[in-house]
């Protein structure tokens, strides 16, 4: 009995500079049956050459390349892989990494009866030196079937990630208002389970110039949203997350939302903030805090949408 197809689904955009080393790891992957589809999201430079230039080397593989005739943006272009791939399970794939040659076997021999499987990651910098640090240093990882953990806070990466593809009948149409790792973590523990793989396959490479920072290394950008402008982008998240249409915790999301939105009309939350606070095990599992951390976190929900106002805007 032959091994289930994995197809590989791998986005780019000028990204020649590291896309070698990335392809030289997934031709190198040992699990025996193996698709490669990539979608160049209208490169400027000599990616879709490379690319070219695999294909035609290695064609005992199968390597389909598709080109984009607009940009779409890179979650758009992910969803556009997505839809492209054969297989019965999918790993989406980043530009830029490297991978152990033993991901997607690994990956494999762990899924069990999961909707997704995880794994953890090493930070390299743009040389790919070791930043000597991993996801786990700064997240915790979850393993389980429970969504609202996800209703803040994201740890499954894409680049990390491989899900049955009976996950794409659930994950309803990509948001750009949420990252689609974030968005397919949250489909996959409403419609089944996740499981964190405690093993480093990826070589994670951090650039101080774009949104993959996750290390933080630019965090004067970050200084440009204030409060009430998270406040605002945890409102649409939730709205986004509440009209999901396979919801596990329909009463739960819609109060929490419904607390979130009278808070923009409020001055004080303290039943937004009581509902937190008796589900903080789930709702901060994420953070990698002490309880004192958490709980000071907690305390910003207590204010409301029209005291933050004022405070912003002395």
């Amino acid at each position: 009995m032959s091994a289930p197809l994995v197809s590989i689904a791998l986005c780019t955009y000028n990204g020649a500079n590291y896309l070698r080393q990335q392809l030289d790891s997934l031709v190198a992957q040992t699990y025996s049956n193996l698709e490669i589809v990539v979608v160049d999201d209208r490169s400027s430079d000599k990616t879709v050459a490379l690319l070219r230039e695999y294909t035609d080397r290695y064609i005992n593989l199968t390597i389909s390349v598709h080109v984009n005739e607009i940009n779409l943006g890179y979650i758009r272009n992910f969803e556009k892989v997505i839809s492209l791939c054969s297989g019965d399970y999918i790993a989406l794939c980043d530009q830029d990494d490297i991978w152990d040659s033993e991901k997607v076997r690994i990956m494999m021999d762990n899924i069990g009866d999961n909707m997704l499987i995880y794994h953890d990651s090493e930070f390299i910098d743009d040389e790919g030196i070791s930043l000597n640090k991993r996801i786990s240093d700064i997240r915790n990882c979850y393993s389980g079937d429970d969504p609202r953990v996800f209703l803040f806070e994201n740890c499954v990466s894409g680049h990390a990630m491989l899900f049955r593809r009976e996950l794409m009948n659930y994950a309803d149409s990509f948001k750009p208002e949420i990252v689609h790792d974030w968005w397919l973590a949250y489909a996959a523990t409403n419609m089944g389970s996740v499981f964190f793989l405690d093993h480093v396959l990826v070589q994670y490479r951090q650039h101080r110039s774009t949104s993959t920072d996750i290390l933080r290394q630019k965090k004067h950008l970050f200084k440009k949203e204030g409060s009430i402008e998270k406040l605002e982008r945890q409102l649409v998240i939730l709205r986004l997350f509440s009209k999901y249409p396979f919801n596990k915790y329909p009463a739960f999301n819609n109060k929490i939302l419904g607390l979130m939105e009278r808070r923009i009309k409020s001055w004080f939350s303290f039943s937004l903030f009581w509902l937190m606070f008796k589900n903080r095990k789930v709702l901060l599992y994420i953070q990698q805090k002490s309880a004192l951390s958490k709980f000071n976190f907690l305390l910003k929900f207590m204010w409301g949408y029209r005291l933050k106002r004022l405070f912003q805007s002395v």
